[in-house]
């Protein structure tokens, strides 16, 4: 149903600059959109893009509201604006209340009315789900296990027993919560077992992506705290902990016993040492290894070089590769340097 300009603007806290009256239905991106479409500008390399625009309206910042006659919805933050405008003009689909009939729910499970259970999905024994929550096509919940008011849990996702997944948390396909942690003690070259004994517990507006793991804690709880936002392919260890409003990228790996600060960005690939800190407010970038604690916020990054044509890349290496034979030659220079007569400059110039 289409919304107007001045409407979104007092849903989201924007101002409006031109015809308020205009009407939209969707959003769309800059260089795509069309009649009844909201776009946005949030990156200035797309400005470009503006000018030409086929829109009904856009989101902008100040600085670029000259850029453009259209209508426009000015934000100091055009990206944040933007999300809200999507969230209203494509609301997520309502829960339909009830137990599919494929599903194998046990009869000690706590199901509210209002939740959804679908195809071939599994409820285990005093497993509680909360109201409005969805579990997906073929999603296990484990004996004991808590789902949250307004969870979604898409198909095919694991809740192991005892686990919690909090409110109006959303996790993706294949994602697996509370698998044992990798913890073995070795005796005579052959590995035992140590039993997994704690939980994975997910704070509040928890989202995690398709075929993340978050392994349950040796003892002590594996926790994610509120609004933590964990991208595809990330492995979370055994007892770590993990700040709220935290955000990690794709494929991180997270070694067990580490714990995450609040307010922390955690690029793609970074790979995080175990039983090591990490305080609020840190920046990690993109292949980043970490392997000793962080204890003063800021930005953080260890990659050596960025993609280079490749004999360029080559001739790099084989300088790294020389590196500790180029630091000795310096260290024998300054012994000589050291060594030599303080008057051997005026004798090279023949000086009494």
């Amino acid at each position: 149903m289409p919304i107007s300009l001045s409407e979104l603007a007092e849903r989201t806290g924007a101002t409006v600059a031109g015809d308020g009256a205009v009407l939209v239905s969707h959003v769309a991106a800059l260089e795509f959109a069309g009649p009844g479409a909201i776009t946005f500008l949030a990156n200035r390399k797309y400005r470009s893009q503006l000018v030409g625009t086929r829109a009904a309206a856009v989101i902008v910042a100040p600085e670029m509201a000259g850029q453009t006659a259209l209508p426009k919805l000015v934000s100091a933050t055009p990206y944040v604006v933007y999300a809200k405008v999507a969230a209203i003009l494509h609301p997520a689909e309502p829960t339909v209340p009830g137990v599919h009939p494929s599903a194998v729910v046990d009869p000690g499970a706590r199901i509210a009315g209002s939740a959804s259970v679908g195809p071939n999905a599994v409820v285990g024994a005093g497993a509680v789900v909360g109201e409005r929550a969805r579990i997906g096509a073929g999603s296990f919940v484990g004996a004991g296990a808590s789902i949250g008011d307004d969870v979604i849990l898409h198909a095919n996702v694991t809740i192991y027993e005892r686990c919690v997944v909090g409110p109006r948390s959303i996790l993706h396909s294949g994602v697996v919560i509370g698998a044992d942690g990798f913890g073995m003690a070795e005796e005579n070259g052959r590995w035992v077992k140590i039993p997994q004994l704690g939980r994975v517990v997910l704070g509040a507006d928890v989202e995690i992506g398709a075929n993340t793991t978050v392994d349950r804690g040796a003892i002590d709880d594996t926790v994610i705290e509120d609004d933590v936002k964990l991208d595809n392919q990330i492995q979370v260890g055994h007892n770590c902990r993990i700040g709220a409003h935290t955000a990690i990228a794709g494929c991180a790996g997270i070694a067990g016993s580490t714990r995450i600060g609040r307010n922390c960005k955690i690029g793609a690939r970074a790979n995080i040492n175990g039983h090591i800190e990490i305080c609020d407010n840190v920046n990690i970038a993109a292949t980043a290894n970490v392997h000793s604690s962080i204890c003063v916020p800021g930005t953080y990054a260890s990659a050596v070089f960025l993609a280079l044509p490749h004999e360029q890349w080559r001739r790099r290496q084989f300088i790294v590769h020389r590196l500790p034979e180029l630091a000795q030659r310096v260290r024998r220079l300054e012994r000589s340097a050291d060594a030599a007569p303080e008057d051997a400059s005026d004798e090279a110039k023949g000086e009494p």
